[in-house]
């Protein structure tokens, strides 16, 4: 409030009266701020009996006799996982208010943290698994590998849902698992027991598990629009084009589609898609006909010929996507914090990514806070809530907070 020190007439020397204000709003910050929450829990004895004394018991914490709080280790979680700041950068943030954490002291945080938080990871991934439609991506993950003085490459193997773009009631979500490497054994023991339609990149892995496990393979027509971009980009290549823009045509109809219920998709790929992609099928099998087998270009129309079956998935389905790319979104995340983090420090380090990554990206899927939803579900759990009602604690159980737009 900026007022008047003077609030009488100049003129006639009467008071004056507010006859309205002007108002003007300004953004300000204050820095994140440090704090020391004191517990203090009065001892009592008996006057009559000198062997009593009674006190109420400790609240039960995270870290036993440690110094963070549940919000305090939250938060280095999300500045991790979410905003992808290595834990050293962190220290040197605490360290310019005043607060002096080794590295190592913030890591032992976020392995206990994330050891308490498996339950719920696991509890996720069941909750997508038992879904019709499932999409699957890997990517790499660089661990310290002591013995040989250098890093391993392990994978993040992704499996999501997201049924959005129909209309579908179920939750959108991400969980990573962690591997050692990228053999076909482990997608097939993650997804034991999935029937559905997996939606995928070429990785051969996957065609392992469909015939395995009896699951139906959808491919990513992304993927291939990759291949014939590329080829496009370098230089004059008109097949690569006429390639690209009937695939852009694929693209224009589900722009349209997207949102509507699965008939009305289903409906509109079957009277305008199914013709593009019946013509697009022999013009590819004469064009590599007429080219150099070895040649990228021959590469890029034998993917996708080889994967027809799997590529032609979305026509019959108005839940299956056209592409894989809702996954690749949420992989991106990881390669931030890859590229920020440089590597693990161990298997285990790289499972407890897996785990904070999956509760991080699937609350920013269903628009959930992370840092106050990490808090809660760790507060919760330490204080014994059961195992049984894990579903209560997933991130979609907590109400959307939405950041508020800045005018």
């Amino acid at each position: 409030m900026i007022d008047l020190d003077d609030r009488t007439c100049r003129c006639c020397r009467g008071d004056l009266h507010v006859i309205g204000a002007d108002v003007a709003e300004r953004l300000d910050v204050v820095p994140a701020q440090f704090r020391v929450v004191v517990t203090r829990r009065p001892q009592y004895a008996c006057r009559a009996c000198e062997d009593v004394i009674v006190q109420a018991p400790a609240p039960a914490r995270l870290i036993e006799g440690g110094i963070p709080t549940e919000a305090s280790v939250a938060h280095v979680l999300v500045s991790k996982y979410a905003d992808h700041l290595p834990l050293y950068r962190q220290a040197q943030i605490y360290a310019r208010q005043g607060v002096n954490l080794d590295r190592s002291t913030l890591a032992d945080w976020v392995g206990k943290a994330a050891f308490l938080l498996r339950p719920v990871h696991a509890r996720l991934f069941e909750r997508l698994k038992a879904s019709d439609r499932l999409f699957a991506d890997e990517t790499t993950a660089p661990v310290l590998d002591p013995g040989r003085g250098q890093t391993k490459t392990g994978q993040l193997f992704a499996y999501a849902r997201d049924d959005r773009p129909w209309g579908g009631l179920d939750p959108p979500g991400v969980a990573y698992l962690y591997a050692p490497d990228r053999k076909a054994e482990h997608p097939i023991r993650h997804l034991a027991g999935f029937k559905g339609m997996l939606q995928v990149d070429g990785y051969a892995g996957y065609k392992v598990l469909a015939a395995r496990n009896g699951v139906s393979l959808a491919f990513c027509w992304a993927h291939v629009r990759r291949r014939f971009y590329e080829l496009a980009k370098a230089g004059p290549a008109p097949i690569a084009t006429e390639a690209l823009a009937r695939i852009a045509e694929l693209y224009q109809i589900e722009g349209e589609i997207r949102g509507r219920s699965p008939d009305e998709r289903r409906a509109v790929r079957r009277d305008r898609s199914r013709p593009i992609m019946a013509a697009l099928e022999p013009w590819l099998t004469a064009k590599l006909g007429l080219i150099s087998q070895k040649s990228k270009l021959a590469e890029a129309i034998r993917y996708a010929l080889s994967r027809w079956a799997g590529l032609s998935c979305f026509l019959d389905d108005g839940r299956v996507e056209i592409d894989n790319n809702m996954v690749e979104r949420v992989i991106r995340p990881l390669a931030l914090t890859r590229k920020n983090a440089l590597f693990a420090g161990s298997d285990g380090g790289a499972g407890h990514w897996a785990v904070v990554a999956s509760l991080v990206e699937t609350c920013k899927l269903n628009e959930v806070e992370p840092q106050t939803y990490l808090t809660d579900v760790i507060v919760r759990i330490v204080a014994g809530h059961l195992e049984r009602n894990l579903d209560d604690l997933l991130p979609w159980a907590h109400a959307p907070q939405p950041l508020k737009a800045v005018a």
